[in-house]
C-alpha cells in the first residue's frame, strides 16, 4: 500500500491546515485540515487490502495477421468467503497499456472480461506482466498486486490471396509393378532418422544402425518436385516501414500460397535467414513465424544473393526488393540458369531489369499480388 502524489499532498496539507487554523483562530481551516486527514485515513482503509483473487489470462488467438482482431480474456474468481471490492487489472503490450475494470465479486463468484489487443505492428510481442491495482474513489491511495505472468502474441504479416505458380517436375507416385511407363529420376537423402513402422525396409541405413543400436532409415526427397524460393531483401538500404512491411506482406503471401499448394519452399534473406520447409500446410506456421520476427539488418555491404542461393538450383526463384542496383542485377543474371524461372518484384523501383527474368514493378503489396495473379500465376 502506498499513497499517490495526490494522497501525499493531502496528507501534508492536513497538519498545515490544522496548525494554521489553530494559530490564526480560523475554525474553517481546522475543519478542512480534519477533513483532509480523515479522507487520507479512509483511502488507506479502502485501498489497504490487496485483491485476493485467482486470475487467469488467455490471449486468443495468439497468432494473428497484422490488423486482425485479437483479445485478452481475463477470468477473475473470488476463492474466499468475503466480498472482494472492485479493482483494475493492468496489462501491457509494448508501449500500450491495457486496463480492465473488475467489478466487486461475491464469495465464490467468477467473472470474465474481454479486452482487444492492438495488432497494428508486426512482431512477437510480450503481453504483460499483469498487475492488479486497487485505489479509493479519490485516487489518494493505491495497492498493487504484481502477478508477473506474461503471454506471447504473434502478429504475422498480412497474407493476400494469390495462386501458387511454383515450377519443377511433380513428385510421382506409382502403385503396382514397374513397367516402361513408370517415371524415372533420382532421389536426395533429406535425413537419416529412426525407423518407424511402415517405412521402406530397403531404405535401412545399416552403418547408422550399427553405430546407434537402433534401426535407422534414409529419408528421401525427390529433388525435382515443385519448389519455390523467395529472397526477401532486408539490407539497410531498404526503406523502413511502411515500405519494408509491404515487402514482408508480399513474401508472406507468396510462400504461404506455395506451401499450401504442397510445394517445397525456401525463404532466404541477404542477412543469413535460410528456412527450407518440407511440402505441405504444416510449413505455413514455420514460415510465418520467421517472417513475424524478421527485420532489416544493420550489416552493410551485403550482396543481394547469398552464397547458398548462388550455389543452389531449383524451380521458381522470386526476389522482393525496393533497391535493386546494377550489381544486384548482374548477380541475378549469373544465377538465372540455376532456376527454372526468375521473377523480381521491384516495390517502388522503376529501373530494375534482369536478363532472362520477369520484373513486376509494383507500388505496394496489393499491387504486387495483383500483378502476380495476372502475369505469373494466370
Amino acid at each position: 500500500m502506498r499513497l499517490t502524489q495526490r494522497g501525499t499532498a493531502m496528507l501534508v496539507a492536513a497538519p498545515v491546515l490544522l496548525v494554521s487554523g489553530w494559530l490564526a483562530g480560523f475554525p474553517v481551516l481546522i475543519v478542512l485540515g480534519a477533513i483532509a486527514f480523515c479522507t487520507v485515513v479512509a483511502a488507506v482503509a479502502v485501498a489497504g487490502r490487496k485483491p485476493r483473487v485467482a486470475v487467469v489470462r488467455d490471449v486468443h488467438p495468439d497468432r494473428v495477421e497484422r490488423g486482425s482482431r485479437a483479445g485478452i480474456v481475463l477470468r477473475v474468481r473470488n476463492p474466499g468467503a468475503r466480498w472482494q471490492s472492485a479493482f483494475t487489472a493492468v496489462d501491457r503490450l509494448g508501449a500500450s497499456t491495457l486496463r480492465i475494470a473488475v467489478r466487486p465479486l461475491a464469495p465464490g463468484a467468477e467473472q470474465a472480461y474481454l479486452n482487444e489487443l492492438p495488432t497494428w505492428q508486426r512482431g512477437k510481442h510480450e503481453v504483460g506482466p499483469l498487475t492488479l491495482r486497487r485505489t479509493d474513489a479519490l485516487g489518494l491511495g493505491e495497492n498493487t498486486l504484481f502477478i508477473g505472468e506474461t503471454a506471447t502474441l504473434w502478429v504475422y504479416p498480412r497474407t493476400l490471396p494469390v495462386r501458387s505458380a511454383a515450377s519443377g517436375l511433380p513428385l510421382h507416385h506409382h502403385d503396382g509393378a514397374a513397367d516402361e511407363t513408370s517415371p524415372r529420376g533420382s532421389l536426395d537423402i533429406r535425413e537419416v532418422r529412426e525407423y518407424v513402422p511402415g517405412d521402406e525396409v530397403r531404405h535401412l541405413h545399416w552403418k547408422a544402425t550399427a553405430r546407434t543400436g537402433k534401426l535407422m532409415i534414409r529419408d528421401y526427397a525427390d529433388p525435382r518436385q515443385p519448389q519455390f524460393t523467395v529472397l526477401l531483401d532486408n539490407r539497410p538500404q531498404i526503406a523502413a516501414a511502411p515500405e519494408f512491411e509491404e515487402a514482408v506482406d508480399v513474401a508472406a503471401s507468396l510462400v504461404v500460397a506455395a506451401a499450401k499448394a504442397d510445394n517445397r519452399c525456401q525463404l532466404a534473406t541477404p542477412s543469413g535467414v535460410d528456412v527450407i520447409t518440407t511440402p505441405g500446410a504444416v510449413a505455413v506456421q514455420r514460415l510465418l513465424d520467421e517472417l513475424c520476427v524478421l527485420d532489416r539488418t544493420t550489416e552493410t555491404d551485403l550482396p543481394l544473393v547469398p552464397r547458398a542461393l548462388a550455389q543452389s538450383w531449383g524451380g521458381q526463384f522470386v526476389v522482393i526488393s525496393s533497391a535493386v542496383s546494377a550489381a544486384d542485377q548482374a548477380a541475378l543474371a549469373r544465377v538465372r540458369s540455376r532456376y527454372a524461372d526468375l521473377v523480381v518484384i521491384a516495390l517502388g523501383n522503376r529501373d530494375a531489369a534482369v536478363a532472362g527474368g520477369k520484373v513486376l514493378r509494383a507500388a505496394d503489396a496489393v499491387d504486387a499480388t495483383r500483378q502476380w495473379q495476372t502475369v505469373i500465376a494466370r
